[in-house]
This record gives C-alpha cells, sequence and structure tokens, in this order.
C-alpha cells in the first residue's frame, strides 16, 4: 500500500520481455512458461506466481501510456529470501551496488520520499550523468519507486516501479522482481526501439540484483545474518 500509480493499459514492449539468468544470477524465465494447461501465465509467470501477482501487476505495474510514451514491465526470479532482495533495492543512496552501469553516487536527503540522487553513469553509454527522486519507500510491501528529473542521457521523464514478492514451494524459498517504467519517446525513436533499450537496462540490472542478492542468500546460510549495511547520516 502507498504507492500511486497510473491506471491503463500496460504495453509490454514489443513482446512479454523477461529477465535473463545470465552469469548464474536468478533463474531465466521463458515467455509463457507455467505449470501446465492450454492457457499459460503471462510474462513468463508459473501459475502459482501469477495467482499472487495478478493483483501486484494491476496495482503497481499498470500505467497509462500517451503516444509519445512506452511502457514495459521485466520480470526476474531470484532464489534469494525478500528482505535480503530488500536490503539491496531498498538504498536508494548506493544504486551502484547492484546497477554496474553507475559509476557513482550522491544522495540529498535522508533516504526516504523525497531524497534525490545525482548519478553518473560508466562510459561508453549514450548517457552521463541522471537526476532522480524517490517517490515511494514501501517495506511493508517492498515496493519502491523513482522518477527522473534529468540529466544527460536517453530516458526523458522515467518513473519506475519495483515490487518484490516472495514465494515458497516443497522447502524453496524465491522472490519475483517485478520492475515497470514509463518513458518518453525521443524524437526521431520508435516506440519499440525505445523500449528494447530500456529493457535492456533494467534486464541487466536485475540480473545483477540476482546475483549480488544470491551471494547474500549464500553468505547468510554459511555463516547467519550479516549486519545491516550503515545508513547515510
Amino acid at each position: 500500500m502507498g504507492i500511486e500509480i497510473m491506471n491503463g493499459p500496460s504495453v509490454t514492449g514489443g513482446g512479454e520481455r523477461v529477465g535473463g539468468g545470465g552469469g548464474g544470477g536468478g533463474e531465466e524465465m521463458e515467455e509463457g512458461e507455467g505449470s501446465g494447461g492450454s492457457n499459460p501465465s503471462p510474462l513468463g509467470l508459473r501459475d502459482n506466481e501469477y495467482a499472487v501477482l495478478r493483483d501486484v501487476i494491476a496495482q503497481y505495474h499498470t500505467h497509462e501510456t500517451p503516444p509519445d510514451h512506452c511502457s514495459s514491465i521485466v520480470v526476474q526470479r531470484v532464489n534469494a529470501r525478500v528482505d535480503l532482495v530488500w536490503s539491496v533495492v531498498s538504498r536508494f543512496d548506493k544504486p551502484q551496488t547492484y546497477k554496474h552501469f553507475i559509476r557513482s553516487c550522491t544522495m540529498t536527503g535522508d533516504g526516504g520520499v523525497g531524497s534525490v540522487r545525482e548519478v553518473s553513469v560508466v562510459s561508453g553509454l549514450p548517457a552521463t550523468t541522471s537526476t532522480e527522486r524517490l517517490e515511494v519507500l514501501d517495506p511493508a510491501n517492498h515496493a519502491i519507486s523513482f522518477r527522473v528529473l534529468g540529466g544527460e542521457h536517453r530516458l526523458r521523464n522515467y518513473h519506475s516501479v519495483t515490487t518484490l514478492n516472495e514465494f515458497t514451494e516443497s522447502a524453496r524459498t524465491w522472490t519475483v522482481v517485478l520492475e515497470s517504467y514509463v518513458v518518453d519517446i525521443p524524437e526521431g525513436n520508435t516506440k519499440e526501439d525505445t523500449c528494447m533499450f530500456a529493457d535492456t537496462v533494467v534486464r541487466c540490472n536485475l540480473q545483477s540484483l540476482a546475483q549480488v542478492s544470491e551471494h547474500l542468500q549464500r553468505d547468510r546460510e554459511r555463516h547467519g545474518p550479516l549486519p545491516p549495511l550503515p545508513r547515510r547520516r
């Protein structure tokens, strides 16, 4: 609860793109994967996952998309408990922990809603800086949202929402991460090209998130719970 999202039809960017498990992080999700039957669940979700996430998608990830915008949702399974994944995702002041396109980050604010961060991007990308504001930080529902305010990059008026949901089955526990966004289509670009670029960035970030979170999970299983990272003062 506590997150406001625009209502309307969702555009999945020219196809139901899902996060893969490249580099050993997470679990690759195939489109239409389910537990059987002639009507597989969308977004590569299993039937038991979609039964839970249907309402999450409707509440948090359904965006009104004007003609000059595009919207998509990317999905990633992470073989770690939700609290560990959240400990990484919720650090608005340290996105470079798992977003490897970010070289550095400075933040004004206490890390809560309204905080603004300035990020510098690694060389070789069509971007140098981004200014971003934290819109939602909801630990109870494991939901976080930010909006891009400016910077030198292609993703104008980018608005992202990320949710985490934990599942347990046959003594196995995993977290499904959903990340959706709305962004302007730059002049001279198509909706498909814009979504493909943004999806690629999001997918790489979520694969890295899976790797970082699963490393934390292995450390917990070997050594017990780790102390939390120090908060910015």
